[in-house]
């Protein structure tokens, strides 16, 4: 009975369809471990163009990969560009044209959610003899293999991201963090911060995150980035020798002008100790807060443009440190005319900051408020007895512009 059933397994392993059976085993085997061993799509392609004895091109949108393999030259650049927009139209179910040369195509599917495909190409060698008949089975053996890829690249990705993610949230929470500490666990995450860092916040009008965040880190390779709490966060790792603190909030600034289409966007200044990275959380926040509350209105405060300044900056520094003296300078200074004009719907805030902004040209500031020049005057006048400081003395208006600046940052906070 045993040499039975022996004779009956050895004659199938040797008939055709016995050996196509072991064949795709075989090829499946070598395409897993292609994928656990790391090689990735490229060894699945070559795999699958191999036993297929035609080109192969692999796509998956969701992995941004695509990968060709086979002939003598291999796939073309262009040809798997076409087979790529082709692929990535017919998954969002938009019309395309089918490419030159496309033979046959299986689904990456998972579930009812197709993520990519595996395309068979014809060979432009005119000798070639075409795909072997079994190819249709290699290209669905392919199409498992990447399903694999697949879920190894999104389990990794979900570690890093949690790792990002526990990291950034105790940089916010967590301001007794070592230095050392800090530098190893972003290391550990391909962020070098020992030329420091510029911190971004920047909170969404879109429902994209995951879009934002590949945009940070496309443009910025070495950069951290994660949405916690309904906000993107992102630190950007100092670059350069002595000029990393101006090359990196340049290029801090320039990323956010282009997030900005996506959200509003607050920026820090530059940290170069790593164990100042909770207050670079903070600064970028109030920033954020502060853009939010009071955009662009054209009168005394140019928004996004004037929060760059030196000064700006050293207030912000100041208030993540220390709010208490930020707090303290502003009610010394224009507190009590801002309190006026909330009781009595006065305009002394945006009199003095249009008096300053026109280098304290009463007529010109009288034309710039649409108001007569003994307006602006008694105005004036008004800041002086309810802050004590005189507008006309040159130490009086620094402390009044300073204060002007220290109102627009704790705006945000003060109470309603």
């Amino acid at each position: 009975m045993g040499e039975a059933a022996e004779d009956r397994g050895a004659a199938a392993a040797a008939s055709p369809t016995g050996s196509l059976v072991e064949r795709l085993r075989q090829v499946h085997l070598r395409m897993v471990d292609a994928v656990l061993g790391g090689d990735g799509l490229q060894q699945v392609a070559a795999l699958a163009a191999e036993a297929a004895g035609a080109p192969v091109a692999i796509i998956v949108p969701r992995l941004d990969a695509a990968a060709g393999a086979g002939g003598e030259h291999g796939v073309r650049e262009q040809t798997l560009e076409d087979v790529r927009r082709y692929v990535v139209d017919r998954i969002g179910d938009r019309p395309s044209p089918v490419p030159e040369g496309l033979a046959a195509e299986v689904p990456i599917q998972s579930g009812d959610d197709v993520v990519g495909a595996v395309v068979l190409l014809r060979s432009t060698d005119p000798g070639h003899p075409g795909p072997s008949p079994e190819a249709a089975d290699f290209l669905h053996l392919a199409a498992v293999a990447c399903l694999t890829e697949v879920a190894v690249e999104e389990a990794k990705e979900e570690v890093e991201q949690n790792l990002r993610g526990s990291f950034l949230e105790d940089l916010r929470s967590r301001p007794d963090l070592e230095p050392r500490e800090v530098v190893r666990r972003a290391a550990r995450l391909g962020c070098d911060l020992a030329r420091g860092a510029v911190v971004l916040c920047a909170e969404l009008t879109t429902d994209r995150p995951r879009h934002v965040i590949a945009t940070i880190t496309g443009d910025e390779p070495g950069a951290l980035a994660e949405h916690l709490d309904g906000r993107v966060y992102a630190i950007l790792p100092g670059t350069g020798g002595d000029d990393a603190p101006d090359t990196t909030t340049a290029r801090a600034r320039a990323l956010a002008t282009r997030l900005r289409r996506h959200g509003t966007v607050g920026v820090s200044s530059f940290y170069s100790d790593p164990a100042e990275l909770p207050r670079a959380i903070q600064e970028a926040e109030l920033v954020l807060d502060v853009l939010r509350q009071n955009p662009p209105t054209g009168g005394g405060w140019d928004g996004v443009q004037d929060i760059g300044t030196g000064t700006y900056r050293l207030l912000f520094r100041v208030l993540a440190s220390h709010p208490e003296e930020v707090r303290s300078f502003y009610e010394d200074t224009v507190a009590p005319i801002v309190r006026y004009d909330d009781q009595y719907r006065t305009d002394l805030v945006g009199t003095l900051e249009s008096y300053l902004e026109q280098n304290c040209n009463m007529n010109a500031t009288a034309s710039a408020i649409y108001a007569h020049r003994h307006t602006v005057a008694y105005r004036l006048e008004r800041v002086k007895e309810l802050t004590g400081l005189d507008p006309m003395l040159s130490e009086d208006r620094e402390r009044l512009g300073l204060g002007l600046k220290a109102y627009r940052i704790i705006a945000p906070r003060l109470p309603k």
